[in-house]
């Protein structure tokens, strides 16, 4: 990799002999059948169909908020939504003036999506919780557990939109401008939930509220389950270039039009999407992923030559200079291929985001974790974006991933055991009370200010080719 996308903020590593313990050497253990129980709760929340289809700021996304607000509850945490439709559950620590340290994940699919996805970090938090609240565990810190909306970028082109709005890293301006295909802004499916766009883009969370956030994330490849791995450690996260091409030919009758004279907008995409698969392939972009996920075709008619295309365009690499140069590349590409077939092209930059390197020391307390529970792990980066690369930008942040059966993940047949759920359960109890002591006696050591090194993710890259 040419170009390692920002420095690590607290980058020293925990020597062995100057490290505190990762917490008690025996703690209480997850449930895997409660785990599977709320698994199997979440999923009948879903539109007809296959799968599991909870779009971002949808009835149904807004229904799994509040249940996992009335289990919080339930269990006598504190709950609220934030401006951005994000729920939030606290148990108090001891220490009233210490910020809180957060795990959790989202609540959203794509379409016929998974029942794992987002929500195994989502019932992890939940389990944690009803472990610490029975239990009765001491923590100083207080422990924040987060449902975020909207992670997906399915519906909107946009991943980690709740997530990225407690970031403060979307304007009231972006959200005007996503739409998604029925032609709905974004702002305004906000709206329809009831959440107002201008107090999410203004109302970003505190920094100084928070000491730190751990997601819990099921892998959605094939990695952890083809080297026995039980637990990844995510050390980076890739950067995403996101693209809308609309390709604009001349509509007529399939019969009637010579081939000689055609300018057909679907032969142009069929060229641009062999040509982003074999810019990916090449030697020179290894670790590059770019794909075109959708298509849509107008008039759509057996006897019609395609006269206009929408198609999607997603780049993702660990390397933000290939990143950028890859996207700029295929749109130059794309450009020639419509030029030769006298094809109108209108290129939009829909999201961008650079590579995330997660803070050393906290990924060294999910290895400690690890070890006293005698877990295989391995250390790995994720080809995904997570709501963790967003929140890293206000508060240190860190993810584990547990495996995904055969790799699958965005489809109907998603799948990781209850077993493998719970055991990254007890992992992540075990990081957020290592979490909790280890930050205290920094606290006590040293009162001040935590770290404000630039932790990288956002960009200045914009579309070059109209």
């Amino acid at each position: 990799m040419t170009n390692r996308p920002l420095v690590e903020p607290h980058s020293e590593s925990l020597a062995s002999d100057d490290a505190p313990s990762s917490g008690p050497l025996r703690l209480p253990t997850s449930d895997p059948g409660r785990l599977s129980s709320l698994i199997a709760e979440f999923a009948a929340l879903s539109a007809p169909g296959r799968g599991v289809t909870r779009l971002a700021y949808t009835d149904r996304e807004r229904e799994a908020h509040d249940k996992f607000g009335a289990h919080m509850k339930a269990l006598g945490l504190d709950v609220w939504v934030d401006s951005a439709g994000n729920t939030l559950a606290e148990h108090s620590g001891s220490v009233e003036e210490y910020p809180a340290i957060g795990t959790g994940s989202h609540l959203d699919s794509v379409p016929g999506g998974g029942r794992f996805d987002g929500i195994a970090g989502v019932v992890a938090a939940m389990e944690v919780a009803r472990i610490i609240v029975t239990e009765n565990l001491s923590h100083r810190h207080h422990l924040r557990f987060v449902a975020f909306a909207a992670e997906e970028g399915a519906r909107f082109g946009q991943a980690c939109i709740g997530s990225r709005l407690a970031a403060g890293l979307l304007s009231i301006t972006q959200l005007d401008a996503k739409h998604d295909a029925e032609g709905r802004r974004l702002s305004e499916a906000m709206s329809s939930v009831g959440v107002d766009p201008h107090a999410a883009a203004a109302q970003p969370w505190d920094p100084t509220d928070w000491a730190a956030f751990v997601e819990l994330h099921v892998e959605q490849g094939g990695v952890l389950e083809k080297t026995k791995a039980a637990i990844g450690i995510v050390d980076l996260i890739s950067g995403s270039t996101r693209l809308d091409l609309n390709l604009t030919g001349r509509a007529s009758h399939t019969g009637a039009t010579p081939m000689s004279l055609r300018a057909d907008a679907l032969a142009a995409a069929a060229e641009i999407v062999l040509a982003t698969e074999a810019l990916a392939n090449d030697a020179r972009h290894r670790g590059t992923r770019a794909t075109v996920g959708r298509l849509v075709v107008t008039p759509g008619s057996i006897t019609t030559i395609p006269g206009h295309v929408s198609m999607s365009l997603d780049v993702r690499d660990v390397d933000s200079d290939r990143q950028r140069a890859t996207a700029s590349e295929l749109l130059r590409r794309a450009g020639d291929i419509c030029a030769k077939r006298q094809i109108d092209l209108e290129a939009s930059l829909i999201g961008d985001s650079s590579p995330v390197v997660l803070p050393l020391w906290l990924r060294q307390f999910s290895v400690d974790a690890c070890k006293a529970q005698d877990l295989s792990y391995r250390v790995m980066t994720s080809g995904a974006s997570h709501d963790a690369q967003a929140i890293n930008q206000i508060m240190p942040a860190s993810m584990i991933f547990i495996p995904s059966r055969d790799g699958l993940s965005h489809v109907p047949e998603e799948w990781t055991s209850s077993a493998d759920l719970a055991t990254g359960t007890d992992v992540l109890l075990r990081i957020l009370l290592r979490a909790d002591e280890e930050l205290a006696t920094r606290r006590t050591r040293d009162p001040g200010p935590a770290s404000t090194t630039d932790r990288g993710g956002e960009s200045s890259w914009r579309l070059t080719q109209k």
